[in-house]
């Protein structure tokens, strides 16, 4: 399953459509005001699902994970020298990204590849294809993909 993350042009939060392969919206993602980055996720029906929050006041950038309302888990940057790096204690997984920041693969346990995230640099907003193996967790990769965005553009 893919996805296409692109950041809405002139809207004052972060706000963002998520399309499917056929080119349509899958999620719609609006901005919050909050201490930090706050996300909500809603389907496209309009309803909301999922929330990814930045934790304030933490070291390196740190972003908790809630579906309807229950926290699954905290993405949480690495300190590395050259590659980013982020865990998440959700399923064991792990993000890492090449030296520009720019592409990242999760990871699980078993090292399989559960999704690949790429950044178009030829847009004037913030764009990315999300090619995730299994769709269930496709609100899971998008979560992680929010996340990492929300802390390039924090410039932690």
């Amino acid at each position: 399953m893919k996805m296409l993350f692109k950041q809405r042009l002139f809207s004052w939060f972060d706000s963002y459509d998520i399309y499917d392969e056929k080119g349509n919206v899958i999620y719609i993602v609006e901005g919050k005001i909050s201490w930090g980055h706050k996300l909500h996720i809603l389907d496209k029906n309009g309803i909301h699902i999922a929330t990814v929050k930045q934790a304030a006041f933490t070291f390196l950038p740190r972003f908790e994970l809630y579906v309807r309302g229950n926290c699954i888990g905290v993405i949480q940057k690495q300190f590395k020298l050259f590659k980013p790096s982020f865990h998440i204690n959700y399923n064991g997984w792990e993000i890492s990204g090449n030296v520009m920041g720019w592409d990242y693969k999760i990871i699980d346990l078993s090292q399989k590849v559960v999704a690949t995230i790429s950044k178009d640099l030829w847009n004037f907003t913030d764009t990315y294809v999300i090619d995730v193996g299994d769709e269930k967790n496709g609100l899971y990769a998008l979560m992680a993909t929010l996340a990492i965005d929300a802390e390039k553009c924090s410039g932690n």
